[in-house]
């Protein structure tokens, strides 16, 4: 799997998501991170260990207590691969039909009722 595959594969998951928006106020620790979850504190670290292998998130130990930050350079090639699509205008399909109605045989006439 390439790395940009793993954090796609990170990000497809709704919890890691709400996760990753948790640690964009501050560092958390890993029992701050599950507490809004309805779900065990395993499961809660089973995501973070995900988020952790995909680069998105770093966990670092401070005396007893796991801390985990958000890396926001992490997703900078995602964002050049997603922007890349930005290049594409939206199809306006009313004026793509206007454009086909005008241009194949048979289609109507032009609205001014000139000929072609």
């Amino acid at each position: 799997m390439t790395d940009l595959d793993s954090k796609f594969a990170a990000l497809a998951d709704g919890t890691r998501r709400q996760i990753l928006s948790l640690l964009l106020e501050d560092d958390m620790a890993v029992t701050d991170v599950a507490e809004p979850f309805d779900m065990s504190l395993a499961a809660i670290s089973k995501h973070l260990a995900i988020l952790t292998r995909a680069g998105l998130i770093s966990q670092e130990k401070r005396g007893r207590v796991k801390w985990c930050k958000l890396e926001p350079d992490a997703l900078r090639d995602a964002t050049v691969w997603i922007q890349g699509f930005g290049q594409f205008e939206p199809v306006n399909l009313d004026a793509f039909e206007r454009f086909l109605e005008s241009e194949l045989p048979g289609s109507a006439p032009p609205a001014d009722g000139d000929a072609a």
